[in-house]
């Protein structure tokens, strides 16, 4: 049917036409008019071909363009015009011809997915354009928001609802025999991210251009992701992402923006007294943007990736033409690797590296692009050191710390500037965010790997750290060198290396004179033999008149005997000769004569005596054991010798390993930027308190808290339609999806029975359309009348999912133990759903997912329990699976140890959706149960504060385990749930101490308060009068958590922009 339906195609002008009425001449109308209008320009018999391209937006030097609005080789009209379905459906009729794909015959789903974005995409392009001419032409202060991560979802339905183009979509697909969701369900997720960083700058993105702020992005174009997830009986495996396979309507390529970033290399001096970084691996990064549009604006900003190659020269063609194939392109594979996968495994050295080269390519591609752009609008007249009012950069997290020395870098051995000017410079330019307070996530590298590839940063970061400690020894003095000893270890970003050779003499312990007695004073007399005051070998006494305790120094002459020298052996002597007059230095002797030097054991004499004293520590052993040691006890009345052999082990003591060089990233950034800010109340207060306290102490201006946010378009308006509905029709507009402050309306009609019973109609909707997935994507049927407890997450220990799915088994064993009729009076039927990766090394974080994948396939097919209990394991978790969850859960589980988790974003977007939460007190649960109100949280677990003293508690012994909890591993243990072997997993949680052991992370702590809130879960939903009115304050107390106003935060206080709103 789609196929003859849009055989009934125009002719090619005739559609030519009709896909110029649209594509070319979109144009957005302000959003303080509120029109859903678009204004179609009429072209003149001078059309501009400017305003038809892809504009180049590099960082290369061209000629100033005029305003776009008012120029005047392109006059123009407007003329209010609502694009109807009729015109989408032949500009998306247009693209299936003439911007081909796939083969014309048919018009099937991915061809009808990709036409329909190339149409939206040339609607973004005018705007897009509009907004880079607008900003350039103002040379307005941009913010530049640098992430490894940016875990975008589908682009299609945001960026039409942004536009405010959804209904006509819809049914412009219609009549080419397509439902827009179906069309919308063709494109696959960008892989650009994994957890909460790369979903939080996203929303930021959105955000950024619905407010009309002058920012772009810069990330990385990854080919495969971090990684496919399905799940076997054997539980997670990790295959390729796909998502470029057949191109992405989305991208455009910048061929003529692109940059050299250099690796290895050694630096020179050059005549010039500047140091030059030669030599080594020289690759090429390539621009990919992506337009950004903002909600109900002209606004289009820009996120731009980074996609690296080699140049072709660089294919060794002699090589391939020889048949070495594998060596002919190592360059190109060695260069495009780089971008291949996010998080690459750094277990190896290899690893490592490439990590390592992914963090600098994007700040080094991002830096160059940001310094071109500058150049440019400044034009013939560059002042350096207004850089900082016109270029802001934000690290999201450490991984693009080494924009610090790279700036630096750039600033001094390119620009010319003085180490002093580039220091200041860098310091006003850059900023840091903070996500993590676990010690392994605040990033250290290898100083001797950095200085192989990056050795001119490691100078100027040498250079810092050298800068750092006279600041700290500033700050502290060297009275007290065994504090400023302390403050050094803690705060250097060189970790382990040595201090300066004059400050290290100055923390030397100094070594006291001796202090004697004059008694002791007398009685060493005798022994001290007087000599000639020539002798010049005298040593100060001090003798101590103990009755008034007063000290009088005297000096006392005498002889130091000193020992004979002892001479040297021969072979030693021979050694020294060798050793000093070789032409090859630390080069191996030949084999004969390294054997001639090597010294004999000579035997241990003891004294009979000291032999019978060591006898009960001589362990025997057997002849063959081979540790035979001589030992020549003597006869000390008539000195006569006797050679005995006492046979013994000797034990020899382990070697100290020196502790490893290392880079602190996260004390460079915090060093290097102006501001250092947390993600939430309580993660910034441990960052102030804990994380960075001696930095607070010495820089207490920097340190800010911006607590997180998510864009409300994407999380509620676009993903929830019903529910987004039901708040437009009782807050009475739509003002809500920009102005989330008035979601608070809903606190009015919070016992309305009206609004219950469309609240949960809604909800009911949701489910339904969840239950028709999890069949499809996991074969489990579940009940929609069931509640639906969800945890979607990275797989992590702190995470506790092992807690969530420990508390379903004691729920499963005890119903178990219960007849039906008391096993249905005491539990509310669930749908227990989990989702999120564990990284592919972490081992224990796979377990989990076994485990939680072998308790769902017992529990799902026990005909006793039926729909009482559920467990579902959904793979490859990911945006769009989220924005089909969410709306549909009832409960959401935030159940990491406090003080772990930094933020969260998840747990914002499943209050705004009226999702009740069980969670700690832990990230922006916090400030969450704060606005929705203390009876609309199911609050459980330990303090921050507390953690450190259960944990010693722990070590010590000290914590008696809750009975349940036994029964729990003991049940597992059992083999209820398969013959796979839990030991490790059930191990981790036992002993007092030990690596991977001694329950870190508190779950056995935490159990029993985390059951019983669950009854509390139980008696509320039973109650759906009571659960409905919970739900609406959810949302009505979520609305602190849009991202908007997080922006509007960074703006002010951290970046110092201003909105532009284009005319």
């Amino acid at each position: 049917m789609a196929a003859s339906q849009f055989s009934a195609t125009p002719t090619r002008p005739e559609a030519l036409t009709q896909c110029n009425s649209l594509t070319r001449l979109f144009g957005f109308g302000s959003r303080s008019s509120r029109s859903k209008v678009l204004s179609i320009r009429t072209l003149s018999s001078r059309p501009s071909r400017r305003r038809f391209s892809v504009k180049n937006v590099s960082g290369e030097t061209k000629q100033k363009l005029k305003d776009p609005i008012t120029e005047e080789e392109a006059p123009t009209t407007h003329t209010s015009f609502k694009p109807d379905a009729a015109s989408i459906a032949s500009s998306i009729k247009y693209h299936a011809e003439f911007t081909p794909l796939f083969s014309p015959e048919r018009f099937e789903l991915p061809k009808a997915f990709f036409a329909t974005a190339q149409t939206v995409r040339d609607a973004l392009i005018i705007n897009w354009n509009a907004t880079y001419d607008y900003h350039e032409n103002l040379n307005v202060k941009q913010a530049y928001y640098l992430s490894m991560e940016f875990l975008q979802g589908r682009a299609l339905l945001n960026a039409i609802g942004n536009l405010e183009l959804t209904g006509a979509y819809a049914e412009a697909l219609r009549k080419l025999g397509h439902k827009l969701e179906h069309v919308a369900s063709q494109e696959p997720d960008a892989a650009l991210g994994n957890g909460g960083l790369g979903r939080l700058a996203s929303c930021f993105l959105d955000s950024l251009a619905t407010l009309n702020y002058p920012a772009w992005g810069y990330g990385l174009r990854y080919k495969y992701g971090l990684f496919k997830q399905r799940i076997t009986k054997d539980g997670q495996e990790e295959v390729a992402e796909d998502w470029l396979e057949m191109g992405n309507p989305w991208e455009i390529v910048r061929n003529d923006v692109s940059y050299p970033v250099k690796f290895y290399g050694n630096v020179a001096s050059g005549s010039d007294g500047k140091r030059h970084w030669i030599g080594g691996e020289d690759i090429k990064a390539v621009a990919y943007d992506v337009p950004i549009p903002g909600y109900k604006t002209k606004t289009t900003i820009n996120l731009r990736l980074w996609s690296t190659k080699a140049l072709s020269e660089d294919f060794d063609l002699y090589a391939f033409n020889s048949g070495e194939h594998t060596k002919a392109y190592e360059a190109l594979t060695s260069a495009e690797k780089i971008c291949y996968v996010l998080y690459p495994g750094d277990e190896s050295m290899e690893g490592k590296v490439l990590r390592l080269k992914q963090q600098y390519t994007l700040c080094s591609a991002s830096l160059q692009d940001m310094i071109a752009r500058f150049e440019r609008r400044s034009g013939a007249n560059v002042k350096w050191e207004e850089f900082p009012k016109k270029v802001a950069v934000q690290m999201n997290d450490t991984h693009p710390t080494l924009c610090i020395p790279e700036l630096m870098r750039i600033l001094i051995d390119l620009k010319g500037l003085s180490w002093k000017e580039a220091w200041n410079i860098t310091q006003r330019t850059v900023a840091y965010t903070n996500h993590t307070v676990l010690p392994e996530a605040l990033e250290k590298w290898s100083l001797e790997l950095m200085q192989k590839l990056l050795p001119r940063h490691v100078e100027i970061i040498e250079m810092i750290d050298e800068e750092l400690i006279q600041t700290i020894v500033s700050e502290y003095g060297t009275a007290d060198s065994e504090l400023l000893g302390k403050k050094l270890k803690e705060m250097r970003i060189l970790e382990n290396v040595d201090l300066p050779a004059a400050l290290a003499d100055l923390l030397k312990p100094k070594e006291s004179p001796v202090v004697v007695t004059s008694e002791e004073l007398e009685k060493s007399e005798e022994s001290v033999e007087p000599v000639d005051e020539e002798d010049g070998s005298e040593e100060a006494v001090e003798p101590v008149d103990e009755e008034d305790g007063s000290e009088e120094k005297v000096t006392q002459k005498k002889k130091v005997v000193l020992p004979e020298p002892v001479p040297e052996p021969p072979k030693m002597v021979l050694g020294k000769k060798l050793k000093e007059m070789k032409i090859l230095e630390n080069v191996d002797l030949p084999a004969a004569i390294a054997d001639l030097l090597k010294p004999k054991e000579s035997p241990v004499v003891v004294t009979s005596e000291e032999l019978e004293k060591s006898e009960e520590s001589v362990e025997p052993v057997d002849e063959e054991d081979g540790s035979e040691e001589a030992v020549e006890p003597v006869d000390e009345e008539d000195g006569f010798e006797e050679k005995v052999t006492q046979k013994k082990k000797v034990v020899l003591p382990e070697p100290v390993p020196e502790p490893p060089k290392m880079v602190r990233m996260a004390n460079l950034c915090v060093v290097g930027g102006h501001a250092v800010n947390g993600v939430a109340e309580i993660h910034s207060e441990i960052v102030k308190e804990d994380v960075f306290n001696a930095f607070f102490k010495l820089w207490p201006e920097k340190f800010q808290n911006k607590t997180n946010g998510v864009t409300p378009r994407r999380w509620i308006s676009f993903c929830n339609p019903d529910l987004s509905k039901i708040i437009t029709d009782w807050t009475g507009s739509e003002e809500w999806v920009l102005n989330t402050e008035n979601l608070a309306e809903l606190r009015k009609f919070a016992d309305n029975e009206e609004l219950h019973t469309q609240w949960r109609a809604a909800k009911r909707s949701n489910k339904m359309k969840v239950v028709s997935f999890l069949k499809e994507k996991t074969g489990y049927s579940v009940s929609p009348d069931a509640m639906f407890d969800i945890q979607v997450k990275r797989i992590h220990e702190y995470k506790r999912q092992l807690m969530n799915i420990l508390g379903i088994v004691y729920r499963y064993k005890t119903m178990k133990e219960m007849s039906a009729a008391e096993r249905r009076a005491k539990f509310v039927p669930r749908v227990c759903i989990f989702g999120g990766k564990a990284f592919s090394t972490y081992v224990q974080a796979k377990r989990i997912v076994k485990f939680i994948t072998d308790v769902g396939a017992t529990v799902n097919h026990d005909p006793e329990i039926g729909d009482l209990l559920k467990v579902v394991f959904v793979p490859d978790y990911n945006v769009s699976v989220a924005e089909l969850l969410i709306p549909a859960s009832e409960l959401s589980q935030h159940i990491s140890t406090a003080g772990m988790e930094a933020s969260g974003t998840s747990n914002m977007k499943f209050a705004m959706n009226g999702c009740i939460l069980i969670g700690t007190l832990d990230g922006a649960n916090v400030e969450i149960r704060e606005e929705v109100g203390q009876d609309n949280f199911f609050l459980f677990g330990a303090k921050a504060h507390e953690i450190a003293g259960l944990r010693k508690e722990r070590a010590e012994g000290k914590f008696v385990p809750d009975p349940r909890f036994e029964e729990v591993k003991e049940f597992v243990r059992s083999g209820a749930f398969g013959s796979y072997s839990y030991d490790e997993l059930i191990g981790s949680l036992e002993g007092n101490e030990g690596f991977g052991r001694a329950d870190y992370f508190l779950v056995g702590k935490d159990f029993p308060s985390y059951i019983e809130c669950q009854e509390k879960v139980d008696e509320a939903y039973r109650e759906q009068k009571i659960w409905t009115k919970m739900s609406i304050l959810n949302t009505a107390g979520s609305y602190k958590f849009s991202s908007d106003r997080t922006i509007r935060e960074y703006a002010k206080d951290i970046w110092n922009i201003e909105p532009v709103q284009l005319p």
